[in-house]
């Protein structure tokens, strides 16, 4: 039980002699340094304990030369953020093992182009040891800013930029969106059917694009027609599905490159009068189950682990700080077969 009280802050020197050790041992156990041994830091972090010392940020920062910070920019307005399951699953994986390094979470979004000057300003400061960015797009400013201001990043997503050549690539965790997208398809077609459309997202972003790569590798004479964009959002799917429909009003299987696009065209297929799978199979993507478990019928998606990145992510970008070499990651899907299709 700690014996600090609200008008006393206990000193290394305090920990120091509760412990027996000195205070350079204490302040290499309590910044995470090494050469000390097993026995003295048990002691070191009992003592700690004991009397509810917590570690003066300036002074650790003095030491390990570490904020202790990392920034999360998602490069979507904050409806998206708050709206969309996806980031509530990427961040709280980031947030996870941030947790278990013992760093904070800065979370920063784009609402429109005046805000990368804002980000490349906190960036600058020196207020973060590094940062995690997803969800960019092709014409996104930010991965200049943090080449500019140098500070270590690992990106959410493959990079569609191309850098310098002198520059090494930058890291990244992806899942295999090209190859789960294949799958969807094969599995549609194992169905029997032939008339299969395909909702993308954005086509800026390199997550749809090889989304749609997957889908035209199963499918190569598909009508260009049979493929509508959408945003990854629900009413852009239901709007794409709507679309769809006018154009082939006997397709009879839809692959939806997000869950939240698949809810939407499920909404417009029902108020339509068609059976879901028995008129038109559909397949989502991204397995988000406040999403793929909520519809009537259950939704047939790719799963990926998107939690599980976030966590991924965090760890290659402190493997960076800790001056290890970081490459690109891509991490596999998996289809999960409901009653949709």
């Amino acid at each position: 039980m700690s014996e600090s009280t609200s008008g006393t802050r206990p000193t290394l020197e305090a920990v120091a002699e509760r412990a027996g050790v000195s205070r350079a041992t204490v302040s290499r156990v309590v910044n995470g340094g090494a050469g000390v041994r097993e026995a003295l830091v048990v002691k070191v972090r009992k003592a700690v304990e004991e009397l509810g010392y917590i570690p003066n940020h300036a002074a650790r920062t003095l030491v390990t030369r570490r904020n202790g910070a990392v920034a999360v920019i998602i490069a979507e307005p904050e409806f998206r953020i708050f709206s969309d399951p996806f980031f509530e699953q990427q961040v709280r994986g980031i947030s996870r093992e941030l947790t278990a390094h013992d760093a904070q979470l800065v979370l920063l979004w784009v609402e429109g182009p005046g805000d990368h000057e804002r980000i490349a300003r906190y960036l600058g400061g020196g207020h973060v040891d590094g940062a995690l960015a997803f969800s960019l797009h092709n014409d996104d400013e930010l991965p200049e800013i943090v080449r500019r201001v140098k500070v270590p990043t690992v990106f959410g997503g493959r990079p569609g930029w191309t850098g310098p050549e002198n520059e090494p690539p930058v890291p990244y965790v992806d899942c295999d969106n090209r190859g789960g997208s294949r799958a969807a398809v094969r599995h549609l077609r194992a169905l029997g059917r032939r008339k299969i459309a395909h909702i993308t997202g954005p086509r800026d972003q390199t997550s749809a694009l090889d989304r749609l790569d997957g889908y035209r590798d199963e499918l190569p004479d598909a009508a260009p027609d049979l493929v509508a964009e959408g945003a990854f959002t629900e009413e852009s799917g239901a709007l794409a599905m709507a679309g769809l429909l006018r154009l082939h009003p006997d397709l009879d299987a839809v692959f939806a490159a997000n869950d939240l696009m698949a809810s939407g065209a499920l909404r417009v297929l029902r108020a339509q009068g068609l059976r879901v799978p028995e008129d038109v199979a559909l397949v989502g993507f991204d397995d988000m189950l406040p999403v793929a478990e909520a519809t009537d019928p259950p939704l047939t998606t790719v799963r990926q682990d998107i939690e599980g990145m976030g966590r991924l992510m965090v760890r290659i970008l402190m493997r960076t700080l800790d001056g290890e070499a970081a490459e690109p990651v891509i991490t596999p899907t998996e289809l999960v077969r409901r009653a949709s299709a």
